[in-house]
């Protein structure tokens, strides 16, 4: 499994270790393409897009929906965009745009940035546009990547059939599982999970609610899956109990649902499940062997 371009831009721990406070911008870590030369704007220049990455985004998906694809955001943003009134990290202006998309819808996607003001990677996307795109918003610099199908990182997760489930996001369990499947994840994903389950619900459906059942699709099929995710839910414990910092999960008030609660029921959840005799299988090589892939770093081009 190759991964071309990550979800995640900041430090990464390993895997058993201690979650680390930010230290400021890393450069493609986790596997994020290199993104091009940023490009300083003493003021918006006007133009088709604009200058908050969200609004952007939204506008971009309205486009979308107006011409009948079927286009979603993930990433970072995409926890702002369901976690509106989360105050942490409000300044978005430098971050990237991660779209999803089908494949059938690929061409039509790739039509619309392009009369948007969007340029593509041409050597990028001719390689790699089964499934994954890459774009730049040419006038400000800012990077957009689109994933096809499915992600492909530490572990795999299919969408191609979900993303009529829910708007303007992915719908919540894929939102939770994009963080919740890096290996080594970083202090930001933890905060991105944390701030999701404080304002949703499990349940067993998709509407207003993380659905369970889609995410022990995974565990319960590939002991993998479920190492790396039970070890990323004892993290997000762990943050949560001894490290949280005023502000880092501020609403404004207090939040919707015990975060705490949330993970706990969700880690009783993924291991009562039954498993499969795959599972079963892997468990008993455990951790002899990697469990996980390692997301591959690519650059760009023009």
């Amino acid at each position: 499994m190759t991964i071309l371009a990550s979800m995640s831009d900041e430090q990464g721990v390993v895997p058993g270790g201690a979650v680390p406070a930010d230290e400021g911008p890393q450069l493609a870590d986790g596997g994020r393409p290199l993104p091009p030369p940023e490009v300083i704007l003493a003021e918006d220049p006007g133009g088709p897009t604009k200058r908050d990455p969200l609004v952007e985004a939204l506008r971009i998906i309205g486009l979308a929906d107006a011409a009948g694809l079927q286009v979603r955001l993930m990433g970072g943003l995409a926890f702002h965009a369901r976690c509106p009134e989360w105050t942490a990290r409000i300044d978005r202006e430098r971050r990237d745009i991660d779209l999803a998309t089908r494949s059938k819808d690929g061409k039509a996607l790739r039509e619309l940035l392009s009369a948007q003001g969007y340029t593509g990677d041409k050597q990028y996307n001719a390689l790699y546009g089964h499934k994954q795109m890459y774009f730049v918003d040419t006038l400000r610099g800012r990077p957009v990547d689109v994933l096809i199908d499915r992600m492909e990182m530490c572990h795999r997760f299919e969408f191609a059939d979900r993303l009529a489930t829910d708007r303007p996001t992915v719908p919540l369990a894929e939102m939770l599982l994009s963080k919740l499947q890096i290996a080594r994840i970083n202090r930001k994903d933890i905060l991105d999970a944390l701030a999701l389950l404080s304002e949703y619900p499990l349940g067993k459906g998709d509407t207003g609610t993380i659905n369970v059942d889609r995410i022990l699709l995974y565990t319960s099929a590939d002991w993998g899956w479920w190492r790396t995710l039970t070890g990323n839910l004892d993290k997000m414990r762990l943050l949560f109990n001894t490290e949280i910092a005023p502000g880092e999960l501020d609403f404004g008030r207090p939040p919707k649902f015990d975060v705490v609660e949330q993970v706990t029921e969700l880690r009783k959840a993924v291991d009562d499940a039954p498993k499969s005799m795959k599972w079963k299988m892997r468990a008993q090589v455990g951790e002899r062997v990697q469990w996980f892939e390692e997301p591959e770093e690519v650059g760009h081009g023009r």
